[in-house]
C-alpha cells in the first residue's frame, strides 16, 4: 500500500479490501470511512460496498489526499490484517488437532443487509455462528446459495394487510467475489440431473478470517428455466426446492473440491444439505475406489447433522417419482447402488411403497452424530427421531444438544459495547466467559438505570422516525404523518414483539383481551406501550390475519401513541428493537420452540425476557433474570390470562417502583442478573466452543481413522457391518434364571450367537425408568453354550428394585462406532 506523499491515487483498492470484508458488520470501526465518503448513502444502505462503487473516483482521490483519512485507512487496514491471522481461541487450544477445514453447509445465513439471504431462525444462527468461527479462529468453511430475490420485503396497505414484494440482489451490489480457478477462470461445477447440464457459479463473501461459498445457477449457459433455480429462497415447488437442495449439497460439495478443500467435519444445518452425505460418499469412493458401503462407513463418522426442526411435519419430503427422476441416475451411475438404497436411506424401516424420501431421515442415517439446539429440543426430536431407531427406548435415542447462542458483538448498541469493555475488556466474547459475570454485577445500578435509558430514548426517536418513513411511503395525511413522530414516551416501560407470524408462535396473545391491555397500556401513571414487528410466509393467509390484527389495534385512537407496528422486519430493525426494548415478549405454543435466538439477543443490551418455558428459555430461566409464563400452551386463554397478570402485578411495579435517586432497584436487580447470567452463555462463541470439542474434535478423530491406510478402516467397518446385519436375526436369548441372596439379584441368561463374534456383541440388564433414571449394568460373558454358538452371561444388581423390572439387551459393539447412531440393531429377551 502506497504512503502519502506516493505518485496519486483514489485509494479504491485499499477501501476495496475494508468494503469486502463483512467484519465491519459487528466490527464498526471503519464506519465512519463510508459515511465520511457519503453519509446519505451509507445511512440509507450501511453497504459499503454499494458506498464504494457508487462513489466518483474525483470524490475518492479527494479524501485519499487527505493525510487523515489515508492514515484511518492504513491504520484499519494493518489491525484487520493482524486481527484475522493472528492464533485465536481454537489455534491456543486445539493447535495439535491436525483439524484444517470444517464445513458448514445452511441453506440460509443472516450476516447483514447487505447480503440479504436470510428469512429467519435458521439463518441467524447460521450467520452468527460463522462471526463466532472468526472471532475463535475455527478453521470454518461456510457453504450456501445465492438468491437472486432472497426473501420477501413486507409493506403494509391501507387495510392492514401485509404485501409483498421481491425486488432483485444484484450480484455486483453484493459484499461478493467470483470464485475463479488458477487460470483466472469463474468456477463452475455440474450439477448431476437428467437432460441439458445445469452449471452452478462459485461466488465467496468474506466473514471476518471465515470464507462463505455461494452457488447460483444464473449461469448464461443454463436453459432458461434452470437459471431460476436458484432466484428465491424457499420458493418454487416440490421440484425446485429439490434441485436447490441438490446444488447445496452436491454443488457444494463439488465446489469445495474444485477449490482444493477437503474438510475433516461437514455439519449439515438441517436436512436441506442432506444429499451432501451421498455426494461426500462419492467422492470418497473416486478417490479409493472402493464401494459406496465402505465410503459411506468411512465419511460418516465426519458429518454432523443438526436439526432445528419441533416436529416431525415441518421436514422437507419428495415423492419417490420425483426423486427417482432426479436421482435414480446419480444412484446408478454415480454412487454404483440401486435407487431403492437410496430411497431407503430417508425413509423409516416399515416404509410404503409411497412413503417419501424424508431428507432428515437421510441426512441422520449418512452422520456420525446427530444435535437438537436446546435441552428440551433434544427431547422433543428423540420423540421425533425414535421411527429410526424402534427399538430403542426414546431415551437413548441418540440425539444430544448444543442449545444455540448469539454472535453477541453483532448485537450489542454502542453504549453497551462501551459498557462491557469498560468492565470485562475488549476480548471478552473470545475467551473463556466465566469471569464475565461478576465483572459485569460490579457496574453500580444507577450506571446500569442510565444505560438502560439512554437506549430507550434512542429507541423511541428511531421508532418515530422509521414510522413516519413507513406511512410517508403510503400516502397518508400530514396530519397523520405528524401524529407518527409523536408515539411512544421515552420514559415508559417500553415491550417488544418481533417473529415470523405463525400459528404457533401465538403473536396475538396478547390481544386476547384487548380492552385489558388497552387499560394496561393507558395508566397515567404507569404507562406501558408495545413495538411489534414480523412478517407471515406470504402463503400463510392466518399468520396475515393476524398481523392486519395488530395493526389494525394499533390504529385505535385510544393505544395508537402506545402501540406501534413497524413494517418489513429485518436484521436492521431486529438490531434497533433488542437494543431499545425493555422487555422481549415471547409467546410460542410449547414445545414448538426449538430454540429461540431472537430472544437472547436483548441480554447483552440490558433488556429482559417474558416467555413461555419453551427452548432456551426452559433452561435459562430463574425468577431472578425474567419472566416465565407457565403451562404447556394447551390453552391460549389461560396463557393469555398469565401474561396479562404478569405485566399487572410483577412488570409494571418493578419497572415504576423507584428510589430516591429515580432507580428501580428491583428492575435493575433482574437486568444485572440477566446480564452477568445469561449472556455469556447463551452466546455463539460459547457453542462453537462446545460444538469444536464435544463433536468435531472427536469426529475429526476417528474419521481420520476410517480413512487412513486405503480406508483401511472404513473397509473392515463396513464388512463387519455387513456380517452383523447378516447373523443379527438369527441371535437371540434362551431362559433366564434369576436368585436372590444376600441383597442381590443374580441374573444368568443363555445368548445364542448364531455365526456372530461373541466379541461384536455387548449384553446389559435394563430397568426402564422416568428421565435418566433408567438402570443399564454390563453383563459379564461366561462360559459357552454347549451345542451351539453362544455364552452365558451374568450380572448382579441390588434387590432394592424388582427382579422383573430388568430385562437382558444384546447390541452390536465395536471400538469407534456409534451405536445406535450408525447401527440401530438391539435384541430383547423379551419382546
Amino acid at each position: 500500500m502506497g504512503q502519502p506523499g506516493d505518485s496519486p491515487s483514489d485509494g479504491f483498492e485499499a477501501l476495496r479490501e475494508l468494503a469486502l470484508n463483512l467484519r465491519s458488520v459487528w466490527n464498526h470501526r471503519t464506519d465512519s470511512l463510508w459515511e465520511r465518503i457519503d453519509s446519505v448513502l451509507w445511512r440509507e444502505t450501511g453497504n459499503p460496498w454499494i458506498v464504494l462503487q457508487t462513489a466518483s473516483r474525483a470524490r475518492l482521490r479527494e479524501l485519499w489526499e487527505t493525510h487523515d483519512f489515508r492514515s484511518q485507512v492504513e491504520t484499519l487496514i494493518e489491525r484487520r490484517r493482524r486481527a484475522l491471522s493472528e492464533p485465536r481461541w481454537f489455534q491456543r487450544e486445539h493447535a495439535k488437532s491436525g483439524v484444517t477445514s470444517i464445513a458448514f453447509f445452511s441453506m440460509e445465513y443472516a450476516l447483514s443487509e447487505t447480503l440479504p439471504m436470510y428469512s429467519g431462525g435458521l439463518g441467524n444462527v447460521a450467520g452468527d455462528y460463522l462471526k463466532a468461527a472468526s472471532d475463535l479462529g475455527v478453521p470454518l468453511v461456510g457453504v450456501g446459495l445465492l438468491y437472486e430475490h432472497g426473501y420477501f420485503r413486507q409493506t403494509i396497505d391501507a387495510t392492514g394487510s401485509q404485501r409483498e414484494s421481491f425486488p432483485i440482489n444484484a450480484a455486483t451490489q453484493l459484499p461478493l467475489v467470483p470464485v475463479r480457478d488458477a487460470d483466472g477462470a469463474w468456477m463452475r461445477v455440474r450439477l448431476p440431473r437428467p437432460g441439458p447440464p445445469v452449471w452452478l457459479r462459485g461466488w465467496e463473501a468474506r466473514v471476518g478470517r471465515v470464507p462463505l461459498y455461494l452457488l447460483d445457477s444464473n449461469d448464461p449457459s443454463n436453459m432458461p428455466a434452470d437459471r431460476g433455480i436458484t432466484a428465491q429462497l424457499y420458493g418454487g415447488g416440490e421440484e425446485i426446492r429439490l434441485l436447490q437442495e441438490m446444488a447445496l449439497g452436491i454443488g457444494g460439495w463439488r465446489l469445495l473440491r474444485a477449490l482444493g478443500l477437503q474438510p475433516e467435519i461437514c455439519h449439515l444445518n438441517e436436512g436441506h444439505a442432506a444429499l451432501l452425505v451421498l455426494e461426500r460418499a462419492r467422492d470418497f469412493m473416486r478417490e479409493t475406489g472402493h464401494s459406496f458401503d465402505v465410503a459411506l462407513a468411512a465419511t460418516r463418522a465426519g458429518n454432523l447433522f443438526t436439526t432445528h426442526t419441533p416436529v416431525e411435519a415441518g421436514f422437507d419430503r419428495f415423492a419417490p417419482d420425483l426423486a427417482q427422476a432426479y436421482l435414480g441416475a446419480y444412484a446408478g451411475e454415480e454412487l454404483g447402488i440401486p435407487f431403492e438404497q437410496l430411497l431407503g436411506m430417508g425413509r423409516s424401516p416399515s416404509a410404503t411403497a409411497r412413503e417419501p424420501l424424508n431428507m432428515a431421515w437421510l441426512a441422520a442415517r449418512g452422520s456420525g452424530a446427530i444435535n437438537a439446539v436446546s435441552d428440551r429440543h433434544e427431547k422433543v426430536s428423540r420423540r421425533i427421531f425414535q421411527v429410526l431407531f424402534q427399538r430403542w427406548p426414546e431415551a437413548e435415542v441418540p440425539v444430544g444438544h448444543v442449545t444455540n447462542g448469539v454472535h453477541v458483538p453483532s448485537w450489542d448498541s454502542s453504549d453497551a459495547d462501551s459498557l462491557w469493555t469498560a468492565a470485562c475488556g475488549e476480548d471478552r466474547w473470545v475467551g473463556q466467559p466465566e469471569d464475565l459475570g461478576r465483572r459485569i454485577s460490579a457496574v453500580p445500578d444507577v450506571d446500569l438505570w442510565s444505560f438502560r435509558s439512554r437506549a430507550r430514548t434512542a429507541f423511541v426517536s428511531f421508532v418515530r422516525e422509521r414510522l413516519v418513513n413507513q406511512l410517508a411511503a403510503s400516502g397518508v395525511t400530514d396530519g397523520a404523518l405528524y401524529a407518527a413522530g409523536q408515539v411512544l414516551d421515552a420514559d415508559a416501560l417500553t415491550l417488544g414483539f418481533a417473529k415470523r407470524f405463525t400459528e404457533y408462535k401465538r403473536p396475538t396473545l396478547l390481544l386476547r383481551d384487548r380492552e385489558r391491555l388497552a387499560r394496561l397500556l393507558n395508566d397515567p401513571q404507569r404507562r406501558v406501550q408495545i413495538v411489534v414487528a414480523g412478517k407471515a410466509h406470504p402463503r400463510d393467509e392466518e399468520g396475515k390475519a393476524m398481523i392486519a390484527d395488530w395493526v389494525q389495534f394499533a390504529r385505535r385512537a385510544d393505544v395508537r401513541k402506545n402501540v406501534v407496528f413497524l413494517a418489513d422486519y429485518d436484521l436492521r430493525l431486529a438490531e434497533r428493537l433488542v437494543q431499545g426494548v425493555d422487555v422481549w415478549i415471547n409467546t410460542p405454543r410449547p414445545p414448538w420452540e426449538a430454540c429461540g435466538t431472537s430472544v437472547m439477543k436483548v441480554l447483552v443490551n440490558g433488556g429482559l425476557n417474558l416467555s413461555s418455558l419453551d427452548g432456551w428459555w426452559s433452561e435459562a430461566y430463574r425468577p431472578e433474570v425474567g419472566w416465565a409464563i407457565p403451562g404447556d400452551g394447551a390453552s391460549d386463554q389461560a396463557d393469555a390470562t398469565h401474561l396479562y397478570e404478569l405485566l399487572e402485578r410483577e412488570l409494571i411495579p418493578a419497572f415504576y417502583d423507584r428510589d430516591v435517586a429515580g432507580v428501580p432497584k428491583r428492575w435493575v436487580a433482574r437486568m444485572r442478573a440477566s446480564m452477568a447470567s445469561l449472556t455469556p452463555v447463551f452466546s455463539a462463541s460459547r457453542a462453537l466452543r462446545e460444538y469444536a470439542e464435544r463433536y468435531y474434535l472427536p469426529a475429526a478423530s476417528e474419521f481420520g481413522a476410517r480413512r487412513v491406510d486405503g480406508a483401511k478402516g472404513g473397509v473392515l467397518l463396513a464388512e463387519w457391518e455387513r456380517t452383523m446385519r447378516q447373523h443379527w436375526p438369527a441371535l437371540h436369548f434362551g431362559d433366564i434364571e434369576v436368585r436372590t441372596e444376600g441383597g442381590w439379584h443374580i441374573f444368568s441368561v443363555a445368548l445364542y450367537l448364531d455365526d456372530a463374534d461373541p466379541d461384536s456383541v455387548a449384553v446389559e440388564l435394563y430397568a426402564d425408568g422416568s428421565g435418566n433414571s433408567s438402570t443399564r449394568v454390563t453383563m459379564r460373558r461366561a462360559s459357552p453354550l454347549v451345542g451351539a454358538h453362544g455364552f452365558t452371561f451374568t450380572a448382579d444388581v441390588p434387590d432394592t428394585r424388582s427382579a422383573a423390572d430388568y430385562t437382558p439387551r444384546a447390541m452390536p459393539t465395536r471400538r469407534g462406532l456409534n451405536v445406535p447412531q450408525e447401527v440401530e440393531l438391539i435384541t430383547w429377551a423379551r419382546s
